[in-house]
């Protein structure tokens, strides 16, 4: 991560522009901070890959909250649907401007497993970037000339050191922006079907033929489970296998278009990690002040 970090500060000053891309579904949770401190003036256009599997009323909502930064423009596409990479070219090359005879240079930055990789091989027009179905497929940085006019240099998929808000995390895990193996796997898909129950709770109903949804995620986890089979010895039903069904329909899109976090949510939530940080800090300080005036050492 600071390798990467040094990295991307080294050339920041030689780019027209920042492409991040980011997971429509979880827009914040797929956002780098490291993009807000790093880009100085440089124009940012964040890209809310997979908008065909999230909600369109959701991705409208990002769109018009992550523009109201200054400098900041937000695109809606899914890298794999024809034609729509074209349109991100054309953002790139209004809003830096003419450069004259030399190609707009963008660095394209995002976290691992957002479709970055896709998104690149979709504006060359070939396969170019290595794309895998698990996180932090790039391992360096690289330059991409397009004949379009446009240079990419492409940076590793990095994470901040610290997930959080905690939810965050969660919410990386049910999309599969880190690996599965990072966080417990039955937890992370009774967290997913608590907010879906809540935001999506006839899809649910439509997708595993439910009448009635219990308001528990645990007792919710297990009656899909149970009306998929996911059953051992006794008829008990196997939460492992259960969650292994309910998350990868969820980054499948079999439960159709859906969005996991609100720009209100996100702002509540950082408000709540905000004081919880202020509240640790005074903590500390009255800590370290009750030792000084416990240790007459300290004075002498």
């Amino acid at each position: 991560m600071h390798k990467a970090r040094k990295e991307i500060k080294k050339v920041m000053a030689q780019v027209d522009v920042v492409i991040e891309v980011m997971d429509a579904r979880i827009p914040f949770s797929s956002s780098n901070p490291l993009v807000q401190s790093l880009r100085g003036d440089t124009p940012v256009i964040k890209v809310l890959n997979k908008a065909d599997l999230a909600d369109p009323a959701m991705t409208t909502l990002w769109q018009q909250y992550f523009e109201q930064e200054r400098g900041v423009k937000a695109l809606a596409l899914s890298a794999t649907e024809a034609g729509r990479p074209s349109m991100l070219i054309a953002l790139c090359k209004k809003l830096v401007g003419p450069k004259g005879d030399r190609p707009v240079s963008a660095m394209i930055m995002g976290i691992p497993n957002v479709g970055k990789s896709t998104l690149i091989n979709a504006l060359a027009g070939k396969k170019i970037a290595k794309v895998g179905n698990e996180p932090a497929v790039t391992k360096r940085q690289q330059k991409i000339r397009l004949e379009q006019g446009l240079e990419l240099c492409d940076t590793p998929g990095i994470l901040w050191p610290k997930l959080e808000p905690e939810s965050c995390g969660y919410r990386l895990a049910a999309t599969g922006a880190i690996k599965d193996t990072a966080m417990e796997y039955e937890s992370v898909a009774v967290f997913a079907l608590e907010y879906l129950h809540q935001a999506y709770a006839d899809a649910l109903r439509q997708r595993y033929r439910l009448d009635t949804l219990p308001d528990d995620a645990l007792a919710l986890l297990e009656l899909i489970g149970s009306k998929r089979g996911c059953l051992r010895t006794g008829g008990v039903v196997d939460r492992y296998q259960a969650a292994t069904v309910i998350l990868q329909d969820l980054r499948n899109g079999k439960l159709g278009g859906l969005t996991l976090e609100t720009p209100s949510m996100m702002e509540t939530e950082l408000a709540q990690l905000r004081e919880a940080i202020a509240a640790k800090r005074a903590e500390k300080e009255a800590r370290d002040n009750a030792n000084q005036r416990n240790d007459p050492g300290q004075h002498t």
